[in-house]
């Protein structure tokens, strides 16, 4: 599950560089020294993984909440459920009904913060525009919160976010020296992938909830295995 998060931001992060690439070309990178551009550029990551791996925490202890109803095995599935659902439903339904207003009311204080950071070189500017970056509203985040409520584990939760935003790295960094790193159609070639790949996701959660028995996959439910291993010990 772990290793989805991984393939998840490397993917996803093609689809976050036409709101965050922006933001990491702009970087008021040092631009005759490669030394304390790299570091800079460390500064700024780490702010982006501290980020994603707060909100990961975060989400993870409200799915550990809900775990703790015995509904761990229901929340993988619903959750995997979920991000099949937000990638077949048109975007323009929840323009309808206005659910995304929230997101751009959000999305304009950040905005606004960064565009003061950028003008600023300092190693906490750094920190702070990389921090800020990640909560940036992006639908591949809210597929890999969606991964962190099904973990249902608070540090899970916040290490399967970090790993999501390890998996951003090579193209974030590539789009802090180049605004194009890739032609046109070969990014429309990535991005029709994209739902294909968060479908996969989804389901692999739901078969991880389903308690197959299939060892790092979907292993059994822990009152199951109790209950086998009971069953064994008194067998004559």
């Amino acid at each position: 599950m772990l290793v989805s998060a991984l393939a998840l931001g490397f993917l996803g992060s093609l689809h976050c560089l036409g709101m965050c690439g922006p933001i990491a070309f702009m970087l008021p990178l040092d631009r005759e020294s490669n030394v304390k551009k790299i570091c800079q550029l460390f500064i700024y990551h780490s702010g982006r993984l501290l980020a994603y791996a707060s909100i990961g925490v975060l989400f993870g202890f409200l799915g550990k909440g809900l775990s703790l109803f015995g509904m761990q095995q229901k929340l993988s599935i619903g959750m995997g459920v979920l991000m099949i659902l937000l990638v077949l439903v048109p975007t323009n339904i929840f323009d309808a009904h206005k659910l995304s207003r929230p997101i751009y009311t959000l999305l304009g204080k950040i905005k606004s913060k960064l565009g003061k950071e950028l003008q600023k070189k300092t190693p906490d500017a750094f920190l702070t525009i990389g921090f800020l970056n990640g909560f940036l509203p992006c639908g591949l985040v809210y597929m890999a919160l969606l991964g962190a409520i099904a973990l249902g584990n608070a540090w899970q939760g916040g290490l399967y976010m970090m790993l999501f935003g390890v998996g951003t790295i090579p193209l974030m960094t590539a789009a802090a020296y180049s605004s194009s790193i890739l032609s046109t159609p070969i990014k429309s070639k990535i991005r029709r992938l994209i739902p294909v790949f968060v479908v996969l996701i989804g389901a692999l959660f739901i078969i991880r909830g389903m308690g197959l028995g299939i060892p790092y996959v979907s292993p059994k439910p822990m009152n199951a295995h109790m209950e086998s291993t009971s069953i064994e010990c008194h067998q004559p």
